[in-house]
């Protein structure tokens, strides 16, 4: 078996996020989710919006996680807009091997044909036909599946049970429990759990308690709605709070009285929320609505400009990140801003109402627009890994503008152009979708979403016709015929090429030829025809050169050098390998540098020139590190497996085809695409495997597939480890109070409540309540937990 086969009967990790706030409550819905999902392969939380389906969902996941040999995994669609896209995103997020020549829905059905695992798709409302047919097809064909899937209405898959998720118990007003009891309500524990966040010093007393249990029976235990209403304790007491409550209740449910109860009161929320902002507060929400996913405060100016000064719209960011409309996420580079779903739809609402909305995606889609065209214009230089940095965090916006692009038909529309001197490259029709579309197709490449790539230059390319922007269309052709030969689809490829040769027939266009010439290329240095793949990348070379287009340059000299090689003339092909190293040096880019570094390595590994492949191969994987440039990890870690099988060392070698096993999943591939260096990978493979037995080779191969991403490339680059912090994910992120601290590190000193409650001079019905809420925040049933907790918490900081 080899390293692919091998891959696919892995028990795989999971992804679930980690959690970032408290889980409170909802132990019967937990019970009965994991019921049903022991009785059934497809179970659908439905419930309103803001009700805590993905929440519970993701919780449940997490605790069945060991039910399950291959773990649990989660795929949020919420920010996806295009239907068509649902198997390529679950591939992309699973990282399934994209193998089957491009047939997503057939690569998941191979991925999950002999696993145990739960899979999460979260948000699929607006996405139920198409996840339907998912759900469907995985269910029939892969029997170790089961599917939990989120979504405002059932799906209506085949076999599908569902649960509507309740609101959080919250007391009757009429029959309020004593001021002391009120943690036995979920919704009254989250409600005070979340004020506190709002409002460090926030504590409940005897004379609040009641107008907080009163106060969650109002919002329907609704999690969403209390979010909302807790960030007016900044300025209200919660009495004040419970008064302008009602007042509003009054005033807006009246228009609405065939709306639910339940989306009256979240409505009504956000109807305050949003009649409490300023006039200029108000369309900056709606037409902050347009994004997909978080974005940047340039971003946002840019979207609002067409509604105040640009000078405003940093106060207009920063007053509705304070009456808590949009999130602030905080990370190492610049910070970024997030609006809730239901928030968003609210002002996509608004925004439509105003006749806006063509409008503001416009300008989306022009600011996106102008972010590619940058990338494209200063990928062969020093900031390539910035570069692909903001492309990955901007993700789910650069795909909201492709489908922006593709529905209009114009890349800029009538939003103005973020960049003046750009003006003219911007407005441009379907020719700057096509534009768009290819040159993203080097970023999709480095997250090894191939199909996706080729979705998106379809899709542009439908746009355009046989004969309208014929030097876009054919780079896009090229590129699709690129990434169909990453699928092993040599006809495919060589029938998009054939097309785009024709588009271009009659057109003085020499270096758009070139780079089909050079495409040509490739397709024959797949096939193992040097003699053409030679002779058509060297006409390609030459071209380049002439018109000093690099990056056609680049690629040229690489391929030629192996097709060189490929004819055995090994020293030939390192000249021109030597030639491509010296235009990078100067650059600073990083991407065609570990290429080449790769190629270098690889050729002289087959001229066992260990002592200098080595230090190639090893330099180009530090490099694509720093990329993320899946499939090159994968080529430079299989690789440094032949040199040390090749050095006598089997045991790391087969350590090395584990870990370069799990590299080819990730970038969606497999080396049996790429005929000459299968033939090699499976020399060396079985070499290894005969030298070291079946078993020791398995064993060791398991070792290194399973590693971490990191740990695989360190153990490759044969460095230490670097320092982290315990790898132990922390599964209770909020911190308990200072006093909530101190009785449980009393606790662990196994005090009972009479005994703390003596020590700390206060009433032993607050020492119930608090250990009652530690036990909450902490999802934990018994004391000997807290203790434990008490002792890792000691043992983490005593590490440091």
């Amino acid at each position: 078996m080899d390293s692919t086969a091998r891959a696919r009967s892995r028990a795989a990790g999971g992804n679930l996020p980690a959690e970032v706030t408290s889980f409170v409550g909802r132990r019967r819905e937990i019970t009965l989710t994991k019921r049903l999902l022991a009785e059934s392969r497809v179970v659908t939380l439905t419930g309103p919006g803001g009700i805590g389906k993905s929440r519970l969902a993701l919780r449940v996941a997490a605790n069945m996680s060991r039910s399950f040999r291959d773990k649990t995994w989660q795929v949020e669609l919420g920010e996806l807009r295009d239907p068509d896209l649902v198997p390529a995103t679950v591939t992309e997020q699973l990282n399934v091997p994209e193998t089957s020549g491009g047939d997503e829905l057939d690569n998941l059905v191979e991925h999950f044909r002999e696993r145990e695992a739960l899979l999460v798709l979260d948000n699929c409302e607006h996405l139920v036909r198409a996840c339907v047919d998912l759900v469907d097809t995985l269910t029939r064909a892969c029997p170790g599946l089961r599917v939990l899937a989120t979504s405002r209405q059932s799906l209506g898959a085949a076999g599908e049970s569902t649960l509507v998720v309740p609101p959080l118990q919250a007391p009757d007003p009429e029959q309020l429990p004593a001021a002391e009891a009120y943690e036995q309500y979920a919704a009254v524990r989250l409600f005070v759990d979340r004020a506190r966040a709002v409002v460090p010093e926030f504590e409940v007393t005897p004379d609040n308690a009641p107008v907080l249990m009163r106060l969650c029976h109002r919002l329907d235990g609704n999690p969403l709605a209390m979010e909302l209403a807790v960030v007016r304790l900044r300025s209200l007491s919660p009495r004040q709070l419970e008064e302008r409550l009602d007042e509003r209740y009054e005033l807006l449910s009246g228009g609405r009285s065939g709306a639910p109860p339940r989306q009256q009161t979240l409505r009504a929320l956000i109807d305050w929320s949003y009649d409490l902002c300023t006039e200029p507060e108000r369309r900056a929400w709606a037409h902050l609505s347009v994004f997909s996913g978080s974005f940047d405060l340039e971003a946002a100016e840019y979207v609002i400009d067409g509604t105040t000064e640009r000078s405003h719209a940093a106060s207009l960011v920063h007053a509705l990140v304070d009456k808590s409309v949009l999130l602030l996420e905080r990370s190492d580079g610049p910070s970024r801003y997030l609006l809730p779903h239901t928030l968003r739809e609210y002002g996509l609402e608004k925004l439509w109402a105003a006749g806006e909305r063509p409008e503001a995606e416009a300008r989306h889609r022009h600011w996106y627009t102008s972010i590619v065209q940058r990338f494209a214009a200063e990928w062969l230089g020093a900031e390539q890994v910035e570069w692909v940095r903001r492309l990955r965090t901007e993700q789910a916006n650069l795909r909201a503008a492709l489908h922006s692009v593709t529905e209009h038909g114009d890349g800029g529309g009538t939003g103005g152009e973020p960049h003046s001197e750009e003006a003219g490259s911007v407005a441009g029709g379907p020719a700057v979708a096509l534009r768009l579309a290819t040159a993203l197709g080097r970023y999709w490449q480095l997250r090894g979403a191939h199909t996706e790539a080729r979705y998106w230059l379809d899709r542009t390319l439908a746009l355009t016709g046989t004969h309208r922007a014929p030097r876009e269309r054919a780079a896009a052709l090229a590129a699709s015929a690129w990434f169909t030969l990453l699928h092993g689809d040599v006809a495919g490829a060589r029938g998009s090429l054939d097309t785009a040769t024709a588009t271009l027939r009659g057109r003085d266009a020499p270096l758009e030829r070139a780079h089909l010439t050079r495409t040509y290329g490739m397709v024959a240095l797949f096939e193992q025809d040097a003699a053409n793949a030679t002779r058509l990348l060297d006409d390609a070379l030459e071209t380049f050169r002439r018109g000093a287009e690099k990056q056609g340059e680049l690629f040229a000299l690489i391929g030629l050098g192996l097709a060189h090689a490929l004819d055995g003339r090994t020293r030939d092909g390192l000249e021109l390998l030597d030639d491509a190293l010296a235009i990078t040096t100067g650059r600073g880019e990083v991407y065609w540098r570990s290429w080449t570094l790769w190629a270098i390595g690889y050729l002289k590994t087959a001229e066992d020139r260990l002592d200098r492949a080595e230090p190639a191969l090893k330099e180009a994987l530090r490099l694509q590190r720093r990329l993320d440039n899946r499939l090159a990890i994968a080529f430079s870690l299989d690789t440094l497996a032949w040199v040390a099988h090749l050095r006598g060392n089997d045991r790391r070698a087969a350590r090395l085809f584990g870990a370069a096993g799990g590299a080819w999943e990730s970038a969606r591939s497999t080396p049996n695409l790429y005929a000459t260096f299968a033939e090699q990978h499976r020399a060396h493979l079985v070499a290894t495997r005969e030298a070291l037995g079946d078993e020791t080779y398995g064993d060791a191969f398991d070792r290194g597939y399973h590693w971490q991403h990191d740990t695989a490339i360190d153990f490759a680059l044969e460095v230490k480890q670097r320092s982290r912090e315990s790898s132990r994910e922390n599964v209770h992120p909020m911190p308990l109070t200072n006093r909530e601290r101190e009785i449980a590190q009393l606790v662990a000193q196994g005090r009972t409540n009479k005994e703390i409650a003596e020590q700390l001079v206060i009433a032993l019905r607050t020492v119930e309540g608090h250990v009652q809420h530690i036990l909450t925040k902490l999802d934990f049933t018994s004391r000997a937990q807290i203790a434990g907790w008490v002792a890792e918490m000691r043992s983490e900081q005593g590490g440091r």
